[in-house]
């Protein structure tokens, strides 16, 4: 077993596209006569099925519908079981051991004896896509949801990890942070310190409810006036998710003659679950539920009111999609402009579900890491389902490709552009990693995806699950007995994979490596 002691990184939470330490993004994949425009856009807890286009008849969004069918629509898409580290990864392209963020701090359950406690905030020494983006000539706006800045990074900074208890934040309410985080030395972590020209609402929160009372407030965050103290009170201001999206209209309107990027990190759906509109409601309140997913499909009076409103929260981001779909049509815009959409982690089971797969988010099973994604270029990329596999680490050498930027500091994913006209030999073949160190859903796991085959290592006890994803995508049926072979196969690459890249375990696992 690796010691703590001498494990200068840590990591809770690791997916991995390979070994590879560092790499140059290569220029020229992208043939274009000026830099296209990014539009990346992030929903919070949307699950796989929460839309309409990968088969839900329950949520309704038919404008993203519409988009899918001019888009490419990746059925392989995965981020982390939780949403820190998968925002890590996408804003650094690298693992969670390099940064040292695994998991959401707050969330995780046990003793040291039991995790690897994660961090909270991004150091300077791993620069964010922003920041070369900046260099090469792009205004960038960071709209929304943040997370990559604990609530106390002063004192965070100085820690020596390993921790021996999580990390905390203040309760709804008390905003004392405030001033700290405005002040210079706290802000080089916000968006301003890192590329961006703007930040409106990012914080260390990782849901919209800073008000006393938090989720059981009101307002939840979600309707005006909003208790984010980095988003300046307007009047106009009504609903939190139309309110990001005209601040991402308003700076693509003033930087329209120049490459820009529009970093939209829309806080819905994350709970605290409010309905958009009493119509919206009562229309969900009334509908069929979709019984192949389950999604509808509701316990008691409480359980529908919630899965009604959150109906109300997915067609409300459908809405605003479209509004940016509009602009950029009426600006003449749109076809320069790469549009990529996605979600931070599995659905939420509070209020949504899918029956098709196993777990929620938190969880390692695909209903935790499985998401919706689709990328929208018009001429440029090939509208068509995939199922190559791609992850939240190939964010970053994507928008260095389309920025045309020779990047030679440390990605550990791929980008995407191969895969703008044809499914490549790459995306199919490489395998996936994950190392879980953390506890919360359940216990310490590492994982490895490779083809249609995912095995499951539990380091605490070393218990190993096998599963075919193509026939079994429920990952009802183990089959660690039936594919012996296809299993030690499997796991003997995970532990190389854990060996070259020193990926440290917590301290009660039984494995060596």
């Amino acid at each position: 077993m690796i010691s703590l002691k001498t494990t200068p990184f840590i990591v809770l939470l690791v997916l991995c596209l390979g070994c590879n330490n560092s790499k140059a993004v290569k220029k020229g994949n992208v043939n274009s006569t000026s830099l296209p425009n990014i539009i990346f856009v992030l929903v919070d807890d949307l699950g796989y099925a929460d839309v309409g286009f990968n088969g839900s008849t329950y949520y309704e969004t038919p404008n993203l519908d519409a988009l899918a069918k001019e888009s490419l629509v990746l059925d392989n898409a995965y981020m982390y079981p939780t949403c820190s580290p998968s925002r890590t990864a996408i804003f650094t392209g690298k693992q969670s051991f390099r940064t040292g963020v695994y998991t959401v701090p707050v969330l995780e359950k046990g003793t040291a004896e039991e995790n690897i406690f994660s961090r909270w905030t991004v150091g300077k020494e791993h620069p964010i896509y922003t920041e070369p983006l900046a260099n090469a000539g792009y205004k960038s706006i960071h709209i929304g949801k943040y997370h990559i800045v604990g609530p106390y990074p002063k004192e965070e900074l100085k820690m020596q990890f390993p921790i021996q208890q999580k990390l905390t934040q203040p309760n709804p309410g008390d905003f004392t942070w405030v001033e700290t985080h405005k002040e210079s030395e706290v802000m080089q972590y916000y968006p301003e310190g890192r590329g961006f020209i703007k930040n409106v609402g990012g914080t260390f929160r990782g849901d919209p409810a800073l008000e006393e009372g938090g989720y059981k407030s009101v307002a939840g965050g979600y309707w005006a006036p909003f208790s984010n103290p980095f988003i300046e009170h307007k009047p106009t201001d009504d609903w939190l998710t139309d309110r990001l999206t005209d601040e991402a209209i308003e700076f693509m309107d003033t930087h329209k003659k120049e490459p820009f990027l529009i970093n939209l990190n829309y806080y819905a759906v994350h709970r605290p679950i409010r309905a958009r509109s009493e119509e919206g409601f009562q229309k969900y309140m009334n509908k069929p539920a979709d019984s192949i997913l389950g999604q509808g499909i509701v316990k008691n009076a409480k359980s529908k009111e919630l899965t009604a409103k959150y109906a109300t929260m997915v067609e409300s981001v459908d809405d605003n999609i479209q509004r940016i779909l509009d602009y950029l049509d009426k600006s003449g815009l749109r076809e320069n402009t790469i549009i990529i959409l996605t979600s931070d982690n599995g659905y939420h089971s509070i209020a949504s579900a899918n029956k098709q797969l196993r777990g929620a988010k938190g969880h390692i099973y695909e209903g935790g890491i499985k998401v919706p994604m689709l990328i929208n270029w018009p001429e440029k990329v090939k509208p068509r389902r995939s199922e190559s596999a791609v992850t939240c680490l190939d964010i970053f050498p994507t928008f260095m490709d389309l920025a045309d930027i020779d990047y030679n500091g440390i990605l550990d994913g791929n980008s995407v552009s191969e895969l703008f006209q044809n499914d490549t030999e790459l995306f199919t073949n490489r395998p996936l990693f994950w190392h879980l160190a953390s506890q919360w859903k359940h216990g310490t796991c590492s994982v490895i995806r490779k083809g249609n085959y995912k095995l499951i290592q539990f380091l605490a006890s070393g218990k190993i699950e096998l599963y075919d994803l193509k026939n079994d995508p429920a990952e009802s049926n183990n089959l660690i007995e039936e594919k012996s072979g296809i299993a030690e196969k499997m796991r003997l690459e995970l532990v190389k994979w854990r060996k070259e890249n020193n990926v440290p375990l917590p301290p009660n696992s039984v494995l060596e490596i």
